[in-house]
């Protein structure tokens, strides 16, 4: 088969501090010859460096790594919004980006003029956008308001009807990048299906995301960038794995940097026992509390606030969601500080798990982010025949045995 996408050596360096602005003034030029010429060197750090990849035509790729990994950068370079600084990436085929779902819509315009923008700036020709308008809408799920202008849009429905519109371009190759967190659940699945239904047409498709349900649902192959190089490059299962399974041996926690502009802010988010104290490795058998910290800046209403946990094949084991829906549920609607803590049942089975936060509306998703990932070990007492056996969860099980012996033939 032909391959879509080849590259050569391909690395990515940007300037740190100052000199990464997108443009020079005459000061910043004579400060960087003076630096020059004292033997000084700027600062710059490599977000991709020596990739080398061949991805045939029609594959389904997931690419996976943390924060900082070059995954953002890998794409934009393959789609041509910026250079490389070293190396080569070539394509076969035009190639259509769903990285900034919403860039170009104008908030004056209705929805139905941000969809002929929208898509003309994506490469759609108006003979493509009338064809699929009433599908692009139907998708979106935004008829009502679609002779509104957009400024009028929740933001959530500002990125469905932006997503839906990109999501109907039809390049042979498409790259996306964590897209799926536009909208309540149903929405996103929806989302997810047009990918794989992108991909099943014959098309190839980059997907990144932190979701590994997603990449398991999407994708048949998994590149993972780890500080801007290739670090494993193979088949689902094995790599998800490996993933799911790197970090294992440090404690449960995972803090963040505040956002001053978001209205919901996810500070903490730990694994903790019976008695309080972070965990390393959870045993099989043994229940656990997950803790969460949070701060909302501002009031917000029907907020939904889940966790989901899934298995190192992208199974969903557990997505519950707590709503202020609910009386009395307690949940950060009103502004300020908020801890959450949730029991989990002994119920999982010894092996790799993640750990998903997601809290937003039915129209907005105000966060979604993987936190954790963590490993369930065996009781010492387990035999390995029995940690080995394919099962989705494992819960205690109480049995209960009556034995009523055989009597003696001619005995009363």
């Amino acid at each position: 088969m032909a391959t879509a996408i080849e590259t050569r050596n391909l690395g990515k360096r940007y300037r740190l501090g100052v000199d990464a602005a997108a443009y020079d003034t005459i000061r910043d030029a004579l400060r960087r010859a003076a630096l020059r010429n004292r033997g000084g060197t700027e600062q710059s750090a490599w977000a991709l460096r020596g990739l080398n990849l061949d991805i045939e035509a029609g594959e389904a790729v997931g690419v996976i790594g943390r924060n900082g990994a070059g995954k953002t950068t890998l794409l934009k370079l393959l789609a041509g919004i910026t250079e490389p600084t070293e190396g080569e990436a070539r394509t076969r085929g035009q190639v259509g980006a769903l990285l900034d779902v919403g860039a170009g819509f104008h908030p004056e315009l209705t929805g139905r003029e941000n969809v002929y923008l929208n898509g003309a700036l994506l490469g759609m020709s108006r003979a493509d956008i009338r064809r699929r308008f009433d599908e692009i809408v139907s998708f979106a799920g935004v008829e009502r308001y679609l002779d509104t202008p957009v400024k009028r849009y929740s933001d959530g429905m500002r990125m469905r009807l932006a997503f839906a519109v990109a999501a109907h371009i039809e390049p042979p190759i498409l790259v996306v990048d964590e897209v799926l967190a536009v909208g309540d659940a149903a929405f996103r699945e929806r989302c997810l299906g047009r990918i794989s239904e992108i991909g099943g047409h014959g098309r190839t498709v980059l997907f990144v995301s932190h979701d590994a349900g997603s990449i398991a649902q999407v994708c048949s192959r998994v590149i993972w960038l780890e500080d801007g190089r290739l670090h494993r490059d193979g088949g689902v299962a094995d790599i998800l794995a490996d993933y799911l399974s790197h970090g294992h041996g440090e404690r449960l926690e995972a803090q963040f940097e505040e956002d001053d502009s978001a209205p919901f802010v996810l500070e903490r988010v730990a694994i903790v026992d019976g008695t309080g104290e972070v965990v390393h490795s959870p045993r099989r058998g043994e229940p656990m509390t997950i803790r969460v910290s949070c701060t909302m800046r501002e009031q917000v209403r029907a907020l939904d606030f889940a966790l989901v946990i899934t298995d190192q094949t992208g199974s969903r084991l557990i997505d519950d969601a707590l709503s202020d829906w609910q009386g009395g549920s307690g949940l950060p609607g009103e502004p300020g500080a908020y801890e959450l803590s949730v029991a989990i049942p002994p119920l999982f089975t010894p092996g790799l798990y993640s750990l998903t936060v997601w809290a937003g509306t039915e129209f907005e998703t105000l966060v979604e982010r993987e936190v954790l990932s963590l490993r369930v070990a065996p009781q010492p007492e387990d035999r390995q025949e029995w940690s080995d056996r394919t099962r989705v969860v494992q819960p205690t099980i109480s049995w209960d045995v009556q034995h009523h012996p055989v009597r003696a033939p001619g005995k009363r």
